[in-house]
Protein backbone atom coordinates (compact mmCIF):
# COMPACT_ATOMS: atom_id res chain seq x y z
CA UNK A 1 0.00 0.00 0.00
CA UNK A 2 2.66 2.34 0.65
CA UNK A 3 4.28 1.88 -2.69
CA UNK A 4 1.46 2.58 -4.59
CA UNK A 5 0.77 5.67 -2.69
CA UNK A 6 4.23 6.48 -3.09
CA UNK A 7 3.96 5.94 -7.26
CA UNK A 8 0.48 8.12 -6.78
CA UNK A 9 1.98 11.08 -4.97
CA UNK A 10 5.05 11.03 -7.75
CA UNK A 11 2.54 11.46 -10.42
CA UNK A 12 0.12 14.18 -8.45
CA UNK A 13 3.18 16.24 -9.00
CA UNK A 14 4.65 15.31 -12.77
CA UNK A 15 1.02 15.79 -14.21
CA UNK A 16 1.32 19.36 -13.04
CA UNK A 17 4.26 20.16 -14.05
CA UNK A 18 3.35 18.46 -17.41
CA UNK A 19 0.71 20.82 -18.09
CA UNK A 20 2.65 23.69 -16.79
CA UNK A 21 5.48 23.15 -19.17
CA UNK A 22 2.95 22.48 -22.23
CA UNK A 23 1.51 26.04 -21.34
CA UNK A 24 4.42 27.57 -21.57
CA UNK A 25 5.39 26.21 -24.26
CA UNK A 26 2.22 27.49 -26.04
CA UNK A 27 2.84 31.05 -24.94
CA UNK A 28 6.84 30.93 -26.17
CA UNK A 29 4.61 29.55 -29.33
CA UNK A 30 4.04 32.16 -32.40
CA UNK A 31 1.13 32.00 -34.95
CA UNK A 32 1.45 33.57 -38.24
CA UNK A 33 -1.84 33.09 -39.88
CA UNK A 34 -1.91 34.80 -43.49
CA UNK A 35 -4.96 36.26 -45.91
CA UNK A 36 -5.19 32.78 -47.00
CA UNK A 37 -6.28 31.63 -43.54
CA UNK A 38 -2.58 29.39 -43.70
CA UNK A 39 -0.84 29.07 -40.72
CA UNK A 40 2.70 29.04 -39.40
CA UNK A 41 4.19 28.62 -35.62
CA UNK A 42 7.30 29.68 -35.30
CA UNK A 43 9.06 28.28 -31.83
CA UNK A 44 11.25 30.61 -29.40
CA UNK A 45 14.33 28.66 -30.84
CA UNK A 46 13.17 29.49 -34.63
CA UNK A 47 12.85 33.16 -33.67
CA UNK A 48 15.88 33.22 -32.59
CA UNK A 49 17.56 31.55 -35.39
CA UNK A 50 16.24 34.72 -37.44
CA UNK A 51 18.81 37.60 -37.86
CA UNK A 52 19.13 39.36 -34.81
CA UNK A 53 18.79 43.60 -34.46
CA UNK A 54 19.68 45.55 -31.66
CA UNK A 55 17.64 48.25 -29.97
CA UNK A 56 19.44 50.56 -27.76
CA UNK A 57 16.81 52.97 -26.40
CA UNK A 58 14.34 54.31 -23.43
CA UNK A 59 11.12 53.41 -23.09
CA UNK A 60 8.08 54.95 -21.51
CA UNK A 61 7.30 51.49 -19.76
CA UNK A 62 11.12 50.77 -18.57
CA UNK A 63 13.44 52.44 -16.47
CA UNK A 64 16.98 53.75 -17.94
CA UNK A 65 18.38 52.88 -21.09
CA UNK A 66 17.71 49.45 -22.50
CA UNK A 67 19.11 47.07 -25.17
CA UNK A 68 16.26 44.91 -26.52
CA UNK A 69 17.10 42.07 -29.28
CA UNK A 70 15.42 40.25 -31.83
CA UNK A 71 14.68 39.53 -35.65
CA UNK A 72 12.86 42.83 -37.03
CA UNK A 73 9.13 41.90 -37.44
CA UNK A 74 9.03 42.34 -41.22
CA UNK A 75 11.92 39.92 -41.19
CA UNK A 76 9.30 37.21 -39.40
CA UNK A 77 6.84 37.63 -42.00
CA UNK A 78 9.19 37.35 -44.50
CA UNK A 79 10.63 33.56 -42.97
CA UNK A 80 6.81 32.82 -42.72
CA UNK A 81 6.46 33.56 -46.61
CA UNK A 82 3.29 36.24 -45.57
CA UNK A 83 2.80 39.20 -47.42
CA UNK A 84 0.04 41.74 -46.98
CA UNK A 85 -1.54 45.34 -46.71
CA UNK A 86 -2.25 45.00 -42.95
CA UNK A 87 -0.47 43.43 -39.96
CA UNK A 88 -2.76 42.68 -36.66
CA UNK A 89 -0.77 41.65 -33.94
CA UNK A 90 -2.63 40.24 -30.97
CA UNK A 91 -1.65 39.27 -27.13
CA UNK A 92 -2.17 37.02 -24.86
CA UNK A 93 -4.69 39.22 -23.50
CA UNK A 94 -6.79 39.89 -26.59
CA UNK A 95 -5.14 43.18 -27.11
CA UNK A 96 -4.76 43.95 -31.24
CA UNK A 97 -3.28 46.50 -33.17
CA UNK A 98 -2.75 46.78 -36.83
CA UNK A 99 0.39 47.87 -38.42
CA UNK A 100 0.22 48.64 -42.08
CA UNK A 101 2.64 46.46 -43.59
CA UNK A 102 3.97 49.55 -46.04
CA UNK A 103 5.23 51.13 -42.35
CA UNK A 104 7.16 47.86 -41.68
CA UNK A 105 10.98 48.31 -42.46
CA UNK A 106 14.44 45.96 -42.41
CA UNK A 107 15.38 46.83 -39.11
CA UNK A 108 12.20 48.08 -37.24
CA UNK A 109 10.15 47.44 -35.29
CA UNK A 110 12.00 44.76 -33.57
CA UNK A 111 10.44 41.57 -31.92
CA UNK A 112 12.29 41.96 -29.02
CA UNK A 113 12.99 38.21 -27.75
CA UNK A 114 15.79 39.74 -24.89
CA UNK A 115 15.89 43.14 -22.66
CA UNK A 116 19.63 43.39 -21.82
CA UNK A 117 20.41 40.26 -22.90
CA UNK A 118 17.65 38.19 -20.72
CA UNK A 119 14.93 36.20 -22.18
CA UNK A 120 11.97 37.86 -21.44
CA UNK A 121 8.80 35.98 -19.96
CA UNK A 122 5.28 37.39 -19.51
CA UNK A 123 5.98 38.73 -16.59
CA UNK A 124 8.41 41.39 -17.87
CA UNK A 125 6.79 41.84 -21.41
CA UNK A 126 7.34 38.50 -23.07
CA UNK A 127 8.01 36.30 -25.19
CA UNK A 128 7.63 38.94 -27.72
CA UNK A 129 7.46 42.58 -27.70
CA UNK A 130 7.30 45.08 -30.91
CA UNK A 131 9.57 47.95 -29.68
CA UNK A 132 11.15 50.88 -32.01
CA UNK A 133 14.32 52.70 -31.62
CA UNK A 134 11.86 55.46 -29.93
CA UNK A 135 15.27 57.46 -28.92
CA UNK A 136 16.49 57.86 -32.40
CA UNK A 137 13.64 59.81 -33.74
CA UNK A 138 10.59 62.18 -32.23
CA UNK A 139 8.11 60.90 -34.52
CA UNK A 140 8.84 57.32 -32.92
CA UNK A 141 7.70 59.14 -29.43
CA UNK A 142 3.78 59.28 -30.31
CA UNK A 143 0.73 57.60 -29.23
CA UNK A 144 0.25 55.63 -32.33
CA UNK A 145 4.00 53.99 -32.46
CA UNK A 146 3.32 53.67 -28.68
CA UNK A 147 -0.11 51.69 -29.18
CA UNK A 148 2.29 49.56 -31.79
CA UNK A 149 4.18 48.69 -29.36
CA UNK A 150 2.45 45.57 -28.01
CA UNK A 151 3.86 42.66 -25.43
CA UNK A 152 3.08 39.34 -24.83
CA UNK A 153 2.58 39.15 -28.60
CA UNK A 154 1.85 35.57 -29.27
CA UNK A 155 -0.42 35.73 -32.83
CA UNK A 156 0.14 37.52 -36.02
CA UNK A 157 -2.40 37.90 -38.70
CA UNK A 158 -1.43 39.50 -42.10
CA UNK A 159 -4.68 40.68 -44.37
CA UNK A 160 -5.22 42.08 -47.91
Amino acid sequence: MKQHLRTLSVACLVVPLLSLAGMAQSYMTLTLTGPSGAVVEFTAEEIDALPQQDIVTSTIWTEGVNTLTGPSLLSVLEAAEMTGMTVTLIALNEYAVDIPMAELEADMPVLATRMNGVPMSVRDKGPYWVVYPYDSDETLQSERIYAQSIWQLNRIMVRN
